[in-house]
């Protein structure tokens, strides 16, 4: 269906569903309660984090392939204690150090192995294109974290905070949509029902559940531990990317893998 078509259709599913339990628990259909800086900053945080974000890690998920584009996308850690100190004055010791030099060797053993033959030119070509969208991704998703939990202080609920970072989000995304004219194709890309309930289900999973917990933990935690436990997708999707798509998990993957996790569980250990 195309990144664009998907991360739109599902930030749209996720403010209907955000909306839906705000109103029931708040007796509210958005955080009429939050402050403007609050709004300022979550909104920022949507713009940056999900609109931005989402789209240059689809993009990579096209390009690399999930496993690959996730072990990119599993050093948003580094860049988020990276700014979490810089704007929210979160220190960095040296176990964070030692575990921020695992991550980054772990994915870089990973990233720089050789594609198989079998993927031929056109795949080698969009290496190079991939591994920076992710990059560029993880990037945004740590600036969005960090400006996130600037916008939570005051005691803001995580609901509230998730629901004005996806509006905002949405509200970009569709606005340049809409410019640009493809509303139209968007929807029409949907006459697929099985390409829609996938990205129904995606939207549920995505960001409607998984952003929210997000940012539950981002404001009961540092944000670079809160970063380090969500980059251990990559562990999760090794056994998904074998079973469900019959791809060959080589052993330089696994073992580029496990040093991203040791570097994840470093990174947390007290």
């Amino acid at each position: 269906m195309g990144a664009l078509a998907v991360n739109r259709t599902r930030l749209l599913f996720a403010v209907l569903l955000l909306g839906s339990v705000h109103w029931a628990i708040y007796g509210m259909p958005v955080p009429l309660q939050a402050l403007p800086p609050s709004w300022l900053w979550l909104s920022l945080s949507g713009v940056i984090g999900l609109a931005l974000g989402d789209t240059f890690l689809f993009q990579a998920l096209v390009d690399l392939g999930p496993r690959k584009a996730m072990l990119v996308m599993s050093s948003w850690p580094i860049v988020s204690a990276f700014l979490a100190f810089v704007f929210l004055g979160e220190g960095l010791g040296l176990r964070e150090v030692l575990g921020i030099g695992l991550t980054v060797t772990g994915i870089a053993w990973v990233v720089l192995e050789r594609n198989p033959p079998r993927r031929g030119p056109a795949r080698e070509e969009r290496l190079v294109r991939g591994t920076l969208m992710a990059a560029g991704g993880a990037v945004c998703q740590a600036a969005g974290l960090v400006a996130a939990k600037q916008g939570l202080t005051g005691g803001l609920p995580a609901l509230s905070g998730t629901l004005i970072r996806m509006l905002a989000a949405t509200a970009a995304i569709w606005l340049l949509t809409a410019i640009a004219g493809g509303v139209r194709e968007n929807f029409g890309k949907f006459r697929d029902r099985r390409a829609l309930l996938f990205t129904v289900c995606g939207s549920v999973t995505g960001p409607f559940i998984g952003v929210w917990m997000s940012l539950f933990a981002v404001n009961h935690a540092k944000v670079a531990v809160a970063s380090a436990l969500m980059a251990t997708v990559p562990i999760l999707l090794l056994p998904i990317m074998f079973i469900a798509f019959k791809e060959r998990v080589s052993a330089r993957a696994t073992l580029g893998t496990v040093a991203s996790f040791v570097g994840v569980l470093v990174l947390l250990w007290k």
